[in-house]
């Protein structure tokens, strides 16, 4: 089962639109304009992505909701979490798909931090809101002795720690300023 849309607020909507749109590739198809829970009024945009009607990832822009001076749009920033803890990940089927991403996020002035897990590679960026955006491969396959090993994990008290990873390198994004 896939979900339908993730739904974030945004800090800044314009900033988010030229990323998920200009940068993501990702089309702006749809907007809900309502009252929301609790006071005050929203606008819900809905980007598809990958030209997909039933995925999405959403918008709030916020307007006369309580308490809208100190809401927080970074996710780990609001939880009080480490950073990229609480982050989103899109699904890439090879790895030429992966290094499109990077280079387009590279190409758009973006820093991105590529990871080998040991079992998928990743992608990392941040998004105007301050939360990690993932593209992520699958590389490897699940054996029984993984699952174990996550069952087990369920009741350790103490850190185990998993093989490193394979791999990490940061790609710094060349901003426009640099390059003119």
């Amino acid at each position: 089962m896939a979900y339908h849309h993730l739904a974030l607020a945004a800090k800044d909507m314009k900033a988010i639109h030229a990323f998920y749109e200009g940068v993501m590739g990702f089309e702006l198809v749809k907007v809900e304009i309502a009252p929301v829970m609790g006071g005050g009024w929203g606008k819900h945009f809905f980007y598809r992505m990958d030209g997909d009607d039933s995925r999405f990832i959403a918008f709030w822009e916020l307007h006369e909701v309580p308490g809208q001076a100190d809401q927080v749009h970074d996710l780990n920033a609001a939880a009080k979490m480490p950073p990229g803890t609480n982050h989103y990940s899109f699904a890439v089927d090879t790895r030429e798909e992966l290094d499109h991403w990077r280079e387009r996020w590279n190409d758009a002035g973006l820093d991105v931090l590529e990871i080998d897990h040991n079992w998928c590679r990743s992608v990392y960026t941040r998004d105007p809101n301050g939360n990690m955006v993932e593209f992520c491969l699958t590389t490897g396959a699940f054996t029984e002795a993984d699952r174990e090993r996550a069952l087990a994990a369920l009741d350790e008290t103490e850190m185990k720690a998993s093989p490193p990873p394979g791999s990490m390198k940061n790609w710094p994004g060349v901003s426009l300023s640099e390059t003119s």
